[in-house]
């Protein structure tokens, strides 16, 4: 057997065959779209991070103010567990299609909470309690979305395109950046910076909420996964607890894959608006650009390397790009700081993109070919989420080792290390997959 035939053997044949080509292409724009707003919902916060910490936490210091902004975008991340576990037993046990609907709704009222809140100077400090209220209820509802979308388009897909159908999970979060920065670019360019500083970050927010009705229409209209109606029964929550800690280092293996995945997304795309601006010095503007432009190519590129993983293999792509992000980063990074301007930053940001790009296009079908099919949704979710509880702190993170430091490039070490466990789990995968997964598919 080769490499790509041995997993190609050990993925999830539990599912029957996928909708009709048309129904299909349907079910990905249904699926995506919504996973799409629920994450720019989910990022414009990090984009306007400085604009929300002088809002909301007002310190006279705007190191500080961006740290605090930075943390309670970060606080997000420490309910994606629970929501992983709570939302992840619902659609494990009453369907997909519930799961998708209820994880929008929840967005949509984190993210009207964010922008309707007076700011510290009007309501003082319940300002900020309630920012953090409105940024814990969206860490509940993403701490599922992300698993639900792609357990439902892996379970509508065939072994044969499964890579390149789970791919738009991740190209839809792509979209969301490049739809955010997008937004972002054009009301600068029309209010200008001092405006959007004062108030304008919150028309980005509410752009978000106006259409929620439209996408909550298109879930509902969702038809339940094959794979989910041909259960005859659904587990209940001691059984999904139990398979969890039974299956404990499978769990671990899906921490360390996703902690790539998750790092990267949140320095490239929700680190970069306050990366070029306040550490670099650049403008506003330039920084929008760059994160637009990432965001473009990730869009593009995942889907490419998912078909890629089809044909070849899953684990070549993960080990492959995991080992040129540890070669190239700090390389990358010191090279921008050196003479930081839009033309560097935008050389050293598409670099390591194209590499998130071919890491992604494989992890996330992965993911939901190496977890047990009844708890495919709550066993995905709650890995990942572990994964983010991590990755999701990379703007605090990287904040405070440049601070610490006084080295510009210092976020290169935390790109690094998160490629390091990638690639740990790509080499020590292999061999548990092939003696204990069969068993579990």
């Amino acid at each position: 057997m080769t490499g790509t035939d041995q997993e190609t053997a050990l993925r999830p044949a539990d599912q029957p065959a996928a909708p009709p080509r048309p129904g299909l292409i349907k079910a990905v724009g249904q699926v995506a779209s919504g996973n799409m707003l629920e994450m720019y919902d989910f990022m414009v916060f990090g984009y306007y991070a400085g604009d929300i910490g002088r809002a909301f936490f007002p310190s006279g210091n705007a190191q500080a103010e961006l740290m605090l902004s930075f943390a309670t975008f970060g606080a997000g991340f420490l309910m994606r567990p629970l929501g992983a576990l709570v939302l992840g037993a619902y659609v494990d046990r009453l369907g997909r299609r519930r799961g998708l609907i209820l994880t929008l709704t929840l967005m949509a009222i984190g993210t009207i909470t964010l922008a309707l809140t007076p700011g510290y100077n009007r309501i003082g400090i319940f300002a900020p309690l309630i920012v953090l209220c409105g940024r814990l209820i969206q860490g509940f509802s993403a701490g599922v979305e992300v698993g639900s979308s792609s357990v439902y388009l892996s379970e509508i897909a065939t072994e044969k395109n499964r890579g390149f159908v789970v791919s738009f999970q991740s190209a839809s979060i792509q979209l969301a950046v490049v739809v955010a920065a997008a937004v972002g670019f054009g009301l600068t360019s029309w209010l200008g910076s001092q405006t959007m500083s004062d108030w304008g970050w919150r028309l980005p927010l509410l752009f978000g909420c106006l259409i929620v009705p439209v996408l909550l229409f298109l879930r509902r209209n969702l038809q339940e996964t094959a794979a989910f109606e041909a259960e005859t029964t659904h587990p209940d929550l001691r059984e999904i607890f139990t398979t969890l800690r039974d299956h404990w280092r499978l769990g671990g293996i899906a921490v360390l894959t996703a902690l790539m995945s998750t790092v990267s997304f949140y320095v490239l795309t929700a680190y970069t608006p306050a990366y070029g601006t306040r550490i670099l010095h650049l403008g506003r503007l330039d920084s929008l650009f760059v994160t637009l432009c990432v965001g473009l190519v990730n869009c593009l590129l995942v889907p490419a390397f998912g078909a890629l993983s089809d044909r070849i293999g899953r684990r070549a792509l993960l080990k492959g790009a995991t080992i040129l992000a540890i070669c190239s980063a700090y390389p990358l990074m010191h090279w921008l700081v050196a003479a930081p301007d839009m033309g560097r930053l935008m050389g050293a940001e598409i670099g390591l993109a194209v590499l998130y790009s071919a890491y992604n296009g494989a992890a996330i079908a992965w993911l939901t070919e190496i977890v047990p099919p009844r708890i495919r949704t709550t066993g995905f979710s709650f890995a990942y989420s572990l994964a983010t509880c991590i990755g999701g702190f990379s703007p605090t993170i990287c904040t405070w080792l440049i601070e610490a430091t006084s080295n510009r490039a210092m976020p290169a070490l935390w790109l690094s290390l998160a490629a390091l466990c990638g690639l740990l789990a790509a080499f020590i995968a292999r061999p548990y997959r092939e003696t204990e997964t069969s068993s579990q598919v």
